[in-house]
């Protein structure tokens, strides 16, 4: 594409188009409208530099920030290099776009200059610093400019460059990295700093300027922590004072013309002095003998910000961290003499914890009217910036050296809260929540999502509080009664279900049941979410805690219950009531057999519903789980049930496959694996019309799509190869070309081995004649090109399963009619040295038996040049059967993850319930493969006597004559 008027014009009406709100326009299904064209021509020349062009110089600011979100995207899904992938951007593309995205972020207006700060921390996540090593010099020159719209550009940018060392893994680059980042950037930071406070007092009055400088000084103290989380750097120790006194006094700053009138959104002031209290937190935790003159006036600071600090929401971020801050430090040996005293600990108690855990009115509109937020703060652990959490933590934290005194402090706490409940209960239903939460705070000594508290403190009868205080609210007449308690009571059950006792466990699954009907979404989907939990608890022997037997009084209700739920408003799509659907289908087994044919309409209705507008990863995932274990468990019972499993849901399949819904494409694909393994040994009509279209290269294109698609091809091969060799043979040079594909990329080469395995053990031999000594040179010469791990050890599978097939003298042969001599080099530089590095038990089996055909049934080995390799070969085989697996990779070797590959293609996602029993090709043929090399050696030993035992007794090492002796003996069988 030429940087021309006519295509900055063509590429303005196109992404006009892409805000149309008619998905007809910005989607449509065959016409090149819109998306589509975008995707066209983003590979092509120049692309990403019209979009510059364009957001730099359109008079529409709407073009302009469509401009840099496209642009932004394209880097997002392009830049990375990735092998074996098209690279969709050029070099000449890519200087230019270093050469001028700085300058044009800088002069760009907010909403635009954070899209393009993204796309510079893309690229330079990828090319700093060895590609671009001039981005930090740009950077910080900058600052001298004096103009804080291009500071602040320059500070978001560094933000967004440098925030991943807070989650790195050590290493000598990363060290390096941070090294050549500190010593360009530590200082001019510091300046900056001492700088933008100091025209904070000049401007104290003027409130526009107030707020520009403080954005910097937030940015400047979230690169602080960045700089600092790995390890202190020197230049950050030498400062401290610099920084430690200037953030001390901006703690205590309090500014009117920086207070905010909102009640639920943070100002400037809030959320700087959370990212002190994070960075005083982060020095206290990691540097505290550096940091311990600094402490006592933070703590001091901290302490009374948490005290005079409202209960707004605005504030929540700054009292987490607040508080997350004096849990840290409770924490440490060196500070524990600052909690000692009795009445420090009430302090904290009445002024800190319990204020911070009360339900608000902010948390019951949360439950309300938006749950999807709420459970995920409560459920899953992100609520880690909410008061509750923090005030939980300090809890845990003042435990660990106070826990007598605090539980002691707090059992007084949850008496009156409980009194005071009981006294009005639909008035002060809150102290009760209140009481719940301090006794799960106090309780939970260690947690995890897996298994909920896996260590409870011993002074909490939490069994007695159950029985007394949980149950009772849960067994009342109406399950819509006071919603949070009820909420809570699930939680607590979900939470303890490891202490508390088994009978009460069972005593509460019909109640969790019957809540399932709740009309509160978080009631309903908590009830379903502890189900889930109860049901994965291990019981004695690696079985389930909950069994089968032990849930039939309950099958139907949970049943109906379950698929009610997801009816009930705000729940069409719940990822929780699915998990527990796919939970109750797998430990009910056949007890659900009876309820299937209601149930597989219902998930079939429900995936034709959600495949309109795939959203909800979780539940999708799940509704194809629960899909693998209906027909699972029935056709275990029943094979001919799969008819009516296909019947059901083919017509859905269609219309995915037809309307090309991505995300459910690879489910789909695994299904109708699961659905034709089920068949014996034909393929029906309607699985072979499909055939062709599996072969279509845009179908392998999606990398997500591979992994499913050879398994189903895998699937039509076992189960019709004759089929496709009589009625579909002009088939079989596609399948070949999937091959082929597959082979060329590093990523995916073991999936075409997995392929032509499959095409080599039951394609009838003379449908494939013709191809293969074309397979053999296509594998040969992605082995001069690309030599790989991967790839040698799925050759060695490869080369003796084919022995194992076709005879040890077809391999020879077709070995040598490639190359004259080509057999021996195989052997002497692939086979004796590498066969140690084949692992998998079916693997090596094949590998055993193959080389045992190629040592006793190849009469090449036993009288021409090739005899000398019979025994290194046979050397090497016993080392196969008795040598530890050789798993080292040379140094240079880089392995490419699917889940690595950049773009938004959805990856492929395993379903563990459409699982693949393994397959043994040599199974039936060979039980033990030490006793067959024995069997044939005996035999071998039978047609040429005297050659065999001399070669072993003149050549043989001691150690591997001692094993095969064993083997002979084994086999009750000796050589002649």
């Amino acid at each position: 594409m030429e940087l021309s008027d006519a295509n900055l014009q063509t590429l303005t009406e196109y992404l006009k188009k892409t805000l149309d709100p008619d998905p007809a326009i910005r989607r449509p299904v065959y016409s090149l409208t819109a998306e589509k064209f975008l995707e066209s021509v983003e590979g092509s020349q120049n692309y990403p530099l019209l979009l510059l062009t364009l957001l730099e110089k359109s008079q529409e600011n709407v073009i302009k920030v469509c401009a840099s979100v496209t642009f932004k995207n394209y880097i997002k899904r392009n830049w990375r290099i990735v092998e074996d992938e098209p690279n969709k951007i050029c070099e000449s593309d890519r200087i230019a776009i270093k050469a001028n995205i700085v300058p044009l972020m800088l002069s760009s207006p907010e909403q635009i200059q954070k899209q393009l700060s993204d796309a510079i921390s893309i690229i330079g996540r990828e090319d700093f610093p060895q590609k671009w090593p001039d981005l930090l010099t740009e950077m910080v020159n900058r600052f001298q400019s004096g103009d804080f719209h291009v500071i602040n550009g320059v500070l978001r940018t560094a933000h967004s460059l440098f925030k991943r060392y807070r989650h790195e893994f050590k290493s000598n680059e990363l060290w390096t990295e941070i090294k050549l980042v500190l010593d360009a950037f530590a200082l001019p930071l510091t300046n900056l700093f001492k700088a933008t406070i100091e025209l904070c007092s000049t401007h104290a009055n003027d409130a526009s300027a107030l707020k520009v400088l403080f954005s910097s000084l937030i940015l400047i103290a979230k690169l602080f922590y960045s700089l600092n989380f790995q390890d202190l750097p020197e230049f950050f120790e030498d400062n401290m004072e610099t920084w430690m006194t200037n953030f001390h006094s901006l703690l205590t700053l309090d500014n009117k013309l920086l207070q905010t009138d909102d009640e639920e959104e943070a100002g400037l002031l809030e959320l700087l002095k959370s990212q002190i209290c994070d960075n005083a937190a982060l020095y206290a935790q990691k540097y505290d003998e550096e940091f311990q003159p600094y402490l006592p006036r933070f703590v001091t600071a901290i302490w009374n910000l948490l005290v005079t600090t409202g209960q707004e929401v605005k504030y929540d971020l700054l009292v987490s961290n607040a508080i997350q801050f004096l849990a840290s430090v409770c924490e440490r040996p060196h500070y524990k003499h600052l909690f000692e005293d009795q009445n420090t600990l009430t302090s904290i108690c009445e002024k800190v914890i319990v204020p911070n855990m009360e339900f608000r009115a902010a948390d019951e509109e949360a439950f309300e009217d938006n749950s999807e937020e709420y459970i995920r703060r409560d459920l899953e652990g992100s609520d880690i910036d909410t008061r509750r959490r923090a005030a939980c933590d300090l809890v845990r934290g003042l435990c660990k050296f106070f826990e007598g005194p605090v539980t002691g402090i707090f059992s007084g706490y949850v008496n009156s809260m409980l009194q005071e409940y009981a006294k009005n209960p639909s008035v002060n239903w809150k102290h009760k929540d209140a009481a719940i939460y301090l006794v799960t705070s106090l309780a939970s000594k260690a947690q995890t999502q897996k298994h909920g508290i896996t260590q409870a403190n011993e002074l909490v009868n939490l069994t007695e509080f159950f029985v007394n205080h949980i149950q009772p609210d849960l067994k009342s007449a109406t399950v819509n009664e006071f919603p949070v308690l009820k909420a809570d009571g699930i939680k607590y059950i979900m939470i303890f279900r490891n202490q508390v006792p088994k009978e009460q466990l069972l005593v509460s699954i019909p109640l969790l049941i019957n809540h399932l009907q709740a009309e509160s979404i978080v009631v309903h989907t908590y009830a379903a979410h502890a189900l889930e939990r109860l049901f994965t608890m291990r019981g004695t022997n690696n079985t389930t805690l909950i069994t089968a037997a032990e849930m039939a009084p309950f099958v139907e209700v949970l049943l109906t219950n379950l698929f009610k739920a997801l009816t009930l408003p705000g729940s069409s799509e719940n990822e929780y009531i699915m998990k527990a659907i796919m939970r109750s289908f797998s430990l009910l087994q056949e007890s659900i057999i009876p309820y299937i044919p209601s149930v597989i309409t219902q998930l079939t209705q429900k995936l034709l519903a959600v495949s309109k507008n795939p959203s909800k990863p979780h539940f999708n995932h799940y509704m194809f789980e629960s899909i693998c274990l209906s027909i699972r468990i029935t056709c275990k019972a029943n094979p001919e049930a799969v008819g009516s499993f296909e019947e059901a849901l083919f017509l859905v399949f269609t219309e995915i496959l037809q309307n090309d819904v991505q995300e459910f494409i690879p489910y789909v694909f695994q299904v109708m694996s699961l659905l034709l393994e089920m068949h014996k040994n034909e393929i029906p009509s309607s699985y072979m019309a499909l055939f062709p279209h599996l072969l279509q290269p845009v179908l392998w294109e999606r990398t997500g799509n591979i992994p499913p698609l050879v398994r189903l091809l895998q699937a039509y091969l076992e189960r019709g190869a004759s089929t496709i060799a009589s009625a579909a043979a002009d088939k079989i040079p596609g399948l070949l070309g999937v091959f082929q594909k597959l082979i060329a990329s590093k990523a995916n080469d073991h999936q075409g081995f997995y392929l032509l395995n499959s095409i080599i053990e039951h394609m009838p031999p003379e449908s494939v004649d013709q191809y293969r000594k074309q397979i053999f040179i296509l594998l040969f010469q992605r082995l001069q090109n690309s030599k790989t791990t991967k790839f040698i050890k799925s050759f060695l599978v490869f080369i003796n399963l084919y022995c194992v097939r076709y005879g040890a003298l077809a391999l020879q042969e077709i070995f040598d009619s490639i190359q004259p001599k080509m057999f021996g080099m195989v052997l002497e530089k692939i086979i004796i040295p590498e066969i140690q590095k084949v692992s998998g038990q079916v693997e090596k089996k094949i590998c055993a038996v193959g080389i045992t055909k190629i040592l006793t049934e190849c009469p090449p080995m036993m009288d021409t040049e090739y005899t000398k390799l019979w025994i290194p070969l046979l050397q090497a085989l016993i080392g196969l059967f008795e040598l530890p697996e050789d798993d080292t990779i040379p140094d240079e070797e880089h392995f490419i993850d699917i889940e690595d590959t950049p773009g938004y293609q959805t990856a492929f996602s395993q379903l563990a319930f459409a699982g693949k029993k393994e397959h043994d090709p040599v199974g039936q043929m060979v039980n033990n493969p030490r006793i067959h090399l024995a069997q044939s050696l005996h035999k071998l030993s039978t047609a040429c006597p005297g050659r065999v035992l001399s070669m072993l007794s003149t050549s043989l090492n001691a150690e591997a004559l001692q094993y095969l002796q064993g083997y002979l003996q084994a086999a009750s069988v000796s050589l002649l």
